[in-house]
Order: C-alpha cells, then sequence, then structure tokens
C-alpha cells in the first residue's frame, strides 16, 4: 500500500511540473516578439561580391541570429536578368531570417526606408584608364546614390562603402548626403584588418582567434599601413605583445606590410577574379560589430570620418583603429606611435589629400 501511494505522490508532482512547464512556455510565447525587419541595401548586388554578401546578411551573419532583415538589391540595368537570378536564389534558399526581397534598377526605390546601405558598385578601373578618368565615374555614381540616400533612406541610416577608392567614394557621398551624421559614413578596410589577422596567426602558427587588435591605418590601397605593433595573442601564459612572439622586426616591416598591401592582387593573379567571399565576409563583420559592439578589450579597424586624432588632417575618410557600442564608433586613443609608424601614416594621409582634391576637381 505505501509503494502504491508513494507511486502516486510521484505522478502528481510530475503532473503539476508538467502543467507548470506548459504555463510557464504559453506565458513565455506572448512575452518573446520578434524583432521588426532592418531593411538592408546592398548596391551592385548582381556582382560577385554582392552574390557572396546576400545570403550571408539573409542567414544572419552581419545582423544576429535573430535579426529579420529585408535585402534591397540594386544593379545598372544591363545587369537586370542577372539580378534577378540571384532574387529567385534568395528565395529557393528559404532562409527564416529573410522577410522581404526588392531586387531593382531604380536607385530611389533602392534607397527607400533603408537602415543600412552596404555600398558595393562603383566603376572599376580598366585598361588604359587614367585615374581621373576612374574617379570621375565614381563621383557621378555617388553622387547620384548619396543623394537617392538623402531623400530616401531612413535618418538614422548607416553605410558602409566598399567600392573602389573606397575612403574617396565615402567623402563624396558624405558630401551630398548632409543629412546623414558623418559618423554614420564609413569605409571598408576590415578586410585589409582581417588579412593582417591571418598573417600573423600562420607567421606564429596561432589560430587567428587568438590574435587581436592589428591596426589598418589609411587609405583602402596599396599605401595603407598595417601596424602589428599594439597587436596581442592570447597564450597559455596570457596575452602576449606581437612583436615579441614574432621577435622579428624586419619582417614585420617589409613582408608583413607588403602581404597584406598586395593581397588583393595576389588573389586576382591566383583566381584570375578579385576577391569576393572575403570582402563580403569583411563587410559583415564590419556592419556586425559596428551595431552590436566590438568585444570588451578588442578594436577594429574602420574607414570613418578623421576628427584630427593622431595628427591625421580632419576632414578625411580615414582608417583608424575604433571600438564600437550601441551602434557608435570611438577612435581609439592614447597609442604610442614610433617614427616609423608616422612616416607611414602621413604617406597614406597624403595619398588621401591627393585623391580628395581629384575628386573634388571632378565635381567642378
Amino acid at each position: 500500500m505505501d509503494d502504491f501511494v508513494s507511486i502516486e505522490k510521484s505522478v502528481v508532482v510530475l503532473g503539476c511540473v508538467y502543467l507548470s512547464w506548459k504555463i510557464i512556455k504559453h506565458i513565455w510565447s506572448f512575452l518573446i516578439v520578434e524583432k521588426e525587419p532592418v531593411t538592408v541595401l546592398v548596391t551592385g548586388a548582381a556582382g560577385q561580391i554582392g552574390y557572396a554578401l546576400v545570403p550571408m546578411i539573409a542567414r544572419g551573419a552581419m545582423l544576429g541570429p535573430d535579426q529579420p532583415v529585408i535585402i534591397h538589391m540594386l544593379d545598372i540595368s544591363p545587369a537586370a536578368e542577372a539580378l534577378n537570378g540571384v532574387k529567385m536564389e534568395l528565395v529557393d534558399a528559404s532562409f527564416p531570417l529573410l522577410k522581404g526581397v526588392v531586387a531593382t534598377t531604380d536607385v530611389v526605390e533602392a534607397c527607400n526606408g533603408v537602415n543600412i546601405a552596404v555600398m558595393v558598385g562603383g566603376f572599376p578601373r580598366k585598361e588604359g584608364m587614367e585615374r581621373k578618368d576612374v574617379m570621375s565615374k565614381n563621383v557621378s555614381i555617388y553622387k547620384a546614390q548619396a543623394s537617392a540616400l538623402e531623400k530616401h533612406a531612413a535618418p538614422d541610416c548607416k553605410v558602409l562603402v566598399v567600392a573602389n577608392p573606397a575612403n574617396t567614394n565615402a567623402l563624396i557621398l558624405k558630401e551630398f548626403a548632409p543629412s546623414i551624421p558623418d559618423k554614420n559614413i564609413t569605409c571598408l578596410t576590415r578586410l585589409d584588418h582581417n588579412r593582417a589577422l591571418g598573417q600573423i596567426s600562420e607567421k606564429l602558427n596561432v589560430h587567428v582567434g587568438d590574435v587581436r587588435n592589428v591596426i589598418i591605418w589609411g587609405n583602402h590601397s596599396s599605401t595603407q599601413y598595417p601596424d602589428a605593433n599594439h597587436a596581442t595573442v592570447n597564450t597559455v601564459n596570457g596575452d602576449k605583445l606581437v612583436p615579441e612572439l614574432v621577435g622579428d622586426d624586419k619582417w614585420l616591416k617589409t613582408e608583413f606590410i607588403a602581404t597584406v598591401q598586395q593581397r588583393g592582387a595576389a588573389i586576382i593573379k591566383a583566381r584570375k577574379l578579385s576577391s569576393a567571399l572575403s570582402a563580403a565576409s569583411s563587410a559583415c563583420d564590419h556592419i556586425r560589430d559596428w551595431v552590436l559592439g566590438t568585444p570588451k578589450g578588442n578594436w577594429v579597424s574602420m574607414g570613418v570620418y578623421s576628427d584630427g586624432s593622431y595628427g591625421i588632417p580632419a576632414g578625411l575618410i580615414y582608417s583608424f583603429p575604433v571600438t564600437c557600442d550601441k551602434g557608435e564608433w570611438s577612435i581609439v586613443q592614447g597609442l604610442k606611435i614610433d617614427e616609423f609608424s608616422r612616416e607611414k601614416m602621413d604617406a597614406t594621409a597624403k595619398e588621401l589629400m591627393e585623391e580628395k582634391s581629384l575628386a573634388y576637381s571632378c565635381l567642378n
């Protein structure tokens, strides 16, 4: 009899637990509210980078695994059919986070209500073209797209320029979208930052996730300065400075810098095509850290509007080390700059000043 009573009590307890779980689950279903979708614009979406980028956005690599998105894709009229093919593939992939897709050649439709704009489209330099010819083409493109963003994007729209010359394209966009805050217009140097992390991880035979705080200073060009002086590696004995672990100052000042600077060209030589996968992944990294924040103790490289920090002329879009929190970036201050670094930082700033002058001459 006692055994029967014991079993009966156990059944009652289990029944109560199950009923409580069902009640909690029911209440929780009302408390969980799905986030509003974020509208992300990708220009040049039918191209290589765009084709790699849009599924990453749809899968949550850019804004997180719980953030629904609507993707607006823009390209030129000759690419309209290919662009529609990309849209078809996005539909076929059945991404749970993807709440809508717009594929268009109309810049106004593309920019309408966007919260984040990733500007991949641009005019590439072709054989025989002078720098001014390329600059003139891109000035026209970014002037038109900036005007559309100015009039039709969300007031807090965040902009990432990927197309080269990225820093100066971003500057032109800022010029013609004056209502978008200066701090909301950036350019991509995260690809170079990630390349620098990769080179150090291979040199030291450590996991790339254990390397942090490299810096890309300046222009997204062959004058950029990849700086490992402040970078660290997480070891079993704590964080160690990269220069101490490498123990080869010559490599850090020559081969390391040159490899990162010329990595894009090396990939073109190997693939016969430019970097697409790594560029798309880096664009996701850039936006994700900007929106969701950088891990404590980490900084990343972003092309941002210079405020004069580290003696860099104000008014340039220049790559600095930054931390991000609550959707805002801040330039890391107080880093020691040696003579070698000063020379490299000033050289890339000089190139950006020349590009700025060239771009503004194309406006007249």
